[in-house]
């Protein structure tokens, strides 16, 4: 956060995952670098507006391999290259994709899809059922499975947890390509988001002949890809950006009415900003510097995302392996600053894991039925501090894991600042490339760190099991209670019961064992031209949606 809160913070408010504050990746040869895309006249005619938008990232493109990533960013182009039986649409509801419907038994454990007609692959290949059961259960397989992400099907699937955890085989797994155009898949419980679940990205076909002869080289430049949604990779660098353009055997290509995305990777938001005024990018994130000066512009607008940014502590690591030292660091930073003085954008302080408007029960959200768990207590933070001191024998060192982004940068002043204030001591803000954080944080090499998390669905389920899955990214956190309520809530049918389970984890993970401590749920503002139309984000699941775009 460079020496004063109100420059910096914010940058982008994506920290890994909002995708669209584009760049100027120019277009096709010839074309200037006005917003769309303008070809020269030919011939004495009018110059024809070129269907183009020029976006960015904010941070790198980490993997697009669907058996290995799992961040925002990947997701986003993956949303938009492939497709799975169900899409979002722009209100956010799951709608047949490459499936043109499903049948679902009356016990709610059975769905049955049936395939459209003639779907394909961008080779020409046709997409089949089997594509679906390869995908779905190389992402549960613990060889093929390296994102940390297979618990959103072996979760859900009948004999998907056996699989993953190594103990069952493919072959008792519930999915069943009963032909090239039906799959059926039971799963081990009524999940009433199931089809939302099928939108996101692990739920996505893979050609299994394509995927093996590609073998370690898959997804690693575009050629080595196939796409089966309404955009297809031209050009991909992880560092520098991509390139997508219509893929012509997407089954409603027709539909598809934006030609080419550019995307560029420009961490720093004031170097977005610029060439948003240049007129090299169609839409900029704001930092909350920027919020007040654009904030009556005609393009600017803000909008909303089912996402938590907050500390993970490593409950194995030096120091932050101390209860009362993580209880410490957790009440010894005032979010409300992060709110008022540093964001500015529509974020608010968290005050727990759950968003503010993710679904509860009885016409309440979770958060309105949970109240606050973590409230700043300086006072109360230095006695955590203390006693933690006179557990270990000393005062530990430690080291805050942060990502290269501006906010991400930011937020490590901020704490490091509110830790010196409140607590008197110095906080070392290691900065590391997302990749290269991730990193660390999966090999359990690390203290504490900034994270974030965005919901894959509209429940609180798709925060709270991530914690009992055990890993280090999670903090090597284990709690047999803990484990129980989500297990338990996973099976329970009675909606009042199911959320009281989820709401005694959520305050076992904060207010008791200090596993996690938030800092603010997402807001956005940013500019966008106004020739560009129809850029749909979502609250959750895949980020972005470039499908339904248009430029007038």
């Amino acid at each position: 956060m460079k020496k004063k809160w109100s420059t910096s913070l914010l940058c982008l408010l994506m920290l890994v995952s909002l995708v669209a504050t584009g760049c100027n990746f120019s277009g096709d040869k010839g074309s200037s670098s006005a917003p769309g895309g303008t070809a020269p006249a030919a011939d004495g005619q009018q110059a024809k507006k070129e269907s183009v938008i020029n976006l960015s990232f904010e941070n790198e493109i980490k993997d697009l391999n669907q058996f290995s990533t799992s961040d925002n960013i990947s997701f986003s182009v993956l949303n938009n290259v492939s497709e799975g039986l169900y899409r979002l649409d722009e209100k956010h509801e799951p709608q047949p994709a490459l499936a043109k419907g499903v049948e679902v038994s009356p016990d709610g454990l059975t769905y049955t899809f049936t395939l459209r007609d003639g779907i394909k692959w961008s080779n020409g290949d046709p997409i089949t059922a089997a594509d679906f059961k390869f995908a779905w259960l190389g992402a549960m397989n613990p060889q093929t499975s390296k994102g940390g992400y297979a618990f959103i099907l072996s979760d859900y699937i009948k004999g998907g947890a056996e699989y993953a955890s190594g103990k069952g085989s493919a072959d008792a797994v519930a999915i069943d390509a009963k032909d090239d155009k039906t799959l059926v898949v039971t799963l081990n419980q009524p999940t009433p988001y199931f089809l939302r679940l099928t939108t996101f990205i692990l739920y996505f076909p893979l050609n299994e002949k394509f995927v093996t002869e590609k073998g370690a080289d898959y997804a690693l430049k575009p050629e080595n890809m196939l796409y089966a949604g309404p955009y297809k990779l031209t050009s991909f660098d992880p560092a520098s950006g991509a390139t997508l353009v219509k893929n012509e055997n997407y089954w409603d290509n027709a539909n598809v009415k934006v030609e080419k995305i550019n995307l560029k990777v420009i961490k720093e938001q004031s170097t977005a900003l610029n060439a948003y005024k240049a007129g090299e990018l169609d839409r900029v994130m704001l930092s909350s510097a920027d919020v007040d000066t654009f904030k009556n512009d005609p393009e600017y607008t803000t909008d909303i995302e089912f996402r938590t940014n907050y500390i993970q502590f490593n409950t194995k690591g030096e120091g932050t392996s101390n209860l009362n030292i993580r209880k410490a660091l957790q009440l010894a930073y005032d979010a409300t600053i992060l709110e008022q003085v540093i964001l500015n954008n529509g974020s608010k302080a968290a005050t727990g894991m759950i968003p503010v408007q993710m679904s509860g029960v009885d016409h309440k959200s979770f958060r309105d039925l949970q109240g606050d768990l973590i409230k700043a207590d300086a006072a109360k933070a230095k006695e955590y501090w203390e006693q933690g001191v006179k557990e270990l024998g000393k005062a530990p060192q430690l080291k805050l894991l942060v990502p290269d982004d501006s906010l991400s940068k930011d937020l490590g002043t901020f704490l490091q600042s509110e830790y010196k204030k409140n607590l008197g001591i110095d906080v070392t803000v290691e900065t590391k490339t997302v990749k290269a954080r991730n990193q660390q944080m999966d090999e359990g090499n690390y203290q504490f760190g900034v994270t974030g998390w965005g919901a894959d669905y509209d429940d609180a389920m798709t925060y709270l099991d991530l914690w009992a899955n055990h890993t280090p990214y999670r903090g090597n956190y284990e709690n047999p209670k803990y484990d129980e309520l989500i297990a338990s809530a996973k099976k329970e049918v009675d909606e009042t019961k199911r959320i009281n389970m989820l709401l005694e984890a959520e305050k076992i993970l904060l207010a008791e064992d200090a596993v996690v401590s938030p800092l603010f749920y997402r807001g956005n503002s940013f500019l966008q031209k106004p020739h560009v139309k129809n850029l749909i984000f979502h609250p959750y699941g895949s980020p972005v949606e470039y499908k339904y775009a248009t430029v007038e």
